[in-house]
């Protein structure tokens, strides 16, 4: 990306109105940066809980802090009092939620204050796991055998047509969070009743044997303008129920099962209707059939340091492009990615027994990134050869389980 560029995108939105920006999570820190470089004012909505947590307070005009209940969640009425005081003395031009528990809630102020954006109906399509797959597949796109679990008789339906085992999942957590999954007739009803009132809040869904894939994307006026699809090295469930190392790594563009990938994510995007910002979407190919088949979608940044991957391979910031694109929509101006490498990378992650772990014995020129959480060890890798990659990912897994992994059972839902 030229100087002139840049400078034309850190200009092009003085005096434009203010960005309302909602995140549960501490997250979205170049977002931020970025859209206060575009000259905008910005505003974070947060939890009282992350007050004191490293944003970049020198680029946000003013926070506040929502306080949550004993389920982690904040009074939306609150929300919408506290928004509707800042707009007295503030044009407030967009409402971005920079976690997916926040798209909801971004789409309620949009909705009730009329600010441009997705609206709550389209918000389902990335929030509701029920509602993405019957949206994917009315756009005849696969997905896995599923069923509300509203009535009993469309459940033992599902039960007789679709062999165990199966996976109940919760309709509005993200990634693996809350999933459980059940091998028999036996402990589906036992789980089911273990749900009691909240059973309409899960749905069941048969199981794919595969691996695991998913493409992170940017669209601007409802097109898809950078995409880059990568590979779990092992399901996500796996790790979260089982215990193990994270790990995912790009692919090379231009092979077959990248430009697969990036067809159904644009295809499904086009039917979900998403028309500006970022998106991570899942998918397995099955183990027997080679087919693809959609697992879940967001309108935001993928976590696990995806976005930093993404950046080591494609020179590409999904934070700070989103925060771009959406100035350059705004100021109805064009919108132009940066210039793309060509790398291949990698992230490794996992707990760790070490509050603080050495990591000096890794030293490969490969290490584009060391993480720094306390009880946490990971890396992320970038190299121009796929077989040089390949052999640091096994090296440092192993690595990583003999010396530094440690484990310990998924949370029953996200803490925010």
């Amino acid at each position: 990306m030229g100087p002139g560029l840049d400078t034309t995108r850190k200009q092009m939105a003085k005096n434009k109105g203010a960005f309302l920006c909602i995140s549960c999570y501490f997250k979205g820190v170049p977002f931020l940066k970025a859209i206060k470089e575009a000259g905008h004012t910005v505003f974070l909505v947060t939890s009282k809980t992350l007050e004191n947590e490293a944003w970049p307070r020198d680029h946000i005009d003013e926070i506040f802090y929502m306080a949550e209940d004993d389920e982690g969640q904040w009074n939306e009425q609150h929300l919408l009092a506290g928004t509707s005081h800042l707009m007295r003395h503030n044009q407030i031009v967009r409402v971005i939620a920079l976690d997916d528990f926040d798209v909801e809630r971004a789409a309620l102020i949009r909705e009730h204050f009329r600010i441009p954006g997705m609206g709550q109906t389209t918000a389902r399509y990335f929030r509701d796991k029920l509602a993405m797959r019957i949206k994917a597949r009315d756009a005849d796109i696969r997905v896995p055998a599923f069923s509300g679990l509203f009535n009993d008789e469309a459940i033992r339906v599902f039960a007789s047509e679709h062999p165990a085992p199966w996976f109940i999942k919760p309709r509005g957590e993200a990634s693996a969070t809350g999933i459980h999954k059940v091998a028999n007739e036996h402990q589906l009803w036992e789980k089911l009743d273990g749900l009691g009132e909240k059973r309409h809040q899960y749905l069941i869904e048969g199981y794919i044997p595969g691996d695991v894939f998913h493409v992170d994307s940017l669209r601007f006026s409802g097109k898809t303008i950078f995409d880059r699809s990568s590979q779990y090295h092992s399901p996500p469930f796996d790790v979260a129920h089982g215990g193990g190392v994270f790990c995912t790594k790009t692919h090379v563009r231009t092979d077959s099962i990248s430009e697969s990938l990036c067809t159904l994510n644009n295809k499904l995007l086009d039917s979900f209707g998403l028309q500006f910002g970022a998106s991570h979407s899942e998918f397995i190919r099955h183990k027997e059939t080679g087919e693809f088949y959609f697992l879940e979608t967001s309108s935001r940044v993928g976590g696990a340091h995806i976005a930093e991957m993404v950046e080591a391979a494609s020179g590409v910031n999904l934070w700070r492009e989103w925060a771009f694109l959406e100035s350059s929509q705004l100021a109805n101006q064009p919108y132009e990615l940066p210039a793309r490498t060509r790398h291949q990378a990698a992230t490794i992650i996992s707990l760790s027994k070490f509050e603080h772990s050495d990591t000096s014995s890794f030293d490969d020129p490969e290490i584009w990134w060391r993480m720094t959480k306390p009880y946490h060890i990971g890396f992320i890798l970038q190299s121009d050869s796929n077989d040089r990659l390949d052999h640091l990912i096994e090296n440092y897994i192993d690595r990583i389980r003999v010396e530094y992994h440690a484990s310990a059972p998924p949370p029953p839902r996200s803490a925010h």
